[in-house]
């Protein structure tokens, strides 16, 4: 039996979520084409994983001319009819623009929002189709500058706003990558409304390209954040939640900023594709989301 005083404070970035979470895979039943949509890394599928309908709504892949000339690709699941709609940029994890995320942007059109899904690695490779975790990490997600990420979400919501979003209206929210990307959007963007992050990082190392450390950035801060993460995150430890309740409640940020820590739940409750999948967590923080929008965003 391993002590726990032998396991890392905090997991290595590259460090794979089914191994941190200890569950049996072969619970794992999905199969067929459904599952076929997921990424490659994160295959075998739960029987837990959620098809949204997408009745009534109007579902296109497109591509986003960003700031460099490069030609992004991006989905987007909007209602079929009705004005113009605020929208809800939807930041991937690690495993790029797969099914997960397609379908988190079905629910938010749903909700009544313009959802869209940039793939912000596609300049470095395609993440949806390698499998091993570490090589995922090493050739393409640690190749997304900082910069670049941030200039393409600008870009994402001028191209949204043109193509019938209203782009007065503005909404991010992120998993995992994604939830670390929330944060320093917010402390970028002036024209933001609010954003929701799910068990992003909120200390991580520096490198040349990834120069930034969400909890260095909360004075910049220029739109409230949600932050939702739970209490036996083993990348995310409760020390960090901590350490960033408290420089946001110095600097003035909190409220309206908040962070909400679920007691039974990993990383990647949200993610009902996953093993780590939490049901209740899961339900309460999307309510909390939706409320959150519909006060920041929705008005």
């Amino acid at each position: 039996m391993t002590d726990e005083r032998d396991q890392p404070e905090r997991l290595p970035e590259d460090s794979n979520w089914i191994g941190s979470t200890g569950l049996d895979r072969r619970k794992l039943l999905v199969g067929g084409a459904f599952a076929a949509g997921f990424a490659a890394a994160c295959r075998p599928v739960s029987s837990s994983a959620v098809q949204t309908s997408g009745e009534g709504l109007k579902e296109e892949s497109v591509s986003i001319g960003a700031s460099d000339g490069f030609a992004m690709p991006a989905f987007v699941a909007r209602p079929a009819a009705g004005k113009a709609a605020p929208v809800i940029v939807v930041v991937h994890e690690i495993f790029g623009v797969h099914e997960w995320i397609r379908d988190i942007c079905r629910r938010f059109a749903k909700a009544g929002y313009y959802a869209i899904a940039p793939d912000l690695f596609a300049r470095h490779g395609d993440a949806t189709k390698v499998a091993d975790f570490r090589q995922l990490v090493g050739t393409i997600v640690s190749k997304a500058s900082d910069e670049q990420v941030l200039k393409d979400i600008d870009a994402t919501y001028a191209w949204a706003g043109s193509h019938g979003g209203d782009g007065r209206r503005r909404g991010i929210t992120g998993f995992c990558w994604g939830g670390r990307v929330v944060w320093l959007y917010a402390a970028h963007s002036r024209e933001l409304d609010a954003g929701v992050a799910f068990y992003g990082r909120l200390v991580s190392d520096k490198t040349e390209l990834q120069t930034l450390s969400v909890i260095e950035q909360v004075n910049r801060l220029k739109a409230p954040v949600l932050g939702q993460y739970g209490a036996l995150d083993k990348g995310i430890p409760v020390a960090d939640v901590e350490k960033m309740q408290a420089a946001l409640k110095i600097a003035g940020k909190s409220p309206p900023d908040a962070i909400t820590v679920y007691p039974d739940a990993d990383h990647g409750f949200m993610a009902d594709y996953r093993p780590s999948y939490n049901e209740a967590a899961a339900k309460a923080a999307w309510d909390a989301t939706l409320g959150w929008f519909g006060k920041y965003v929705k008005g």
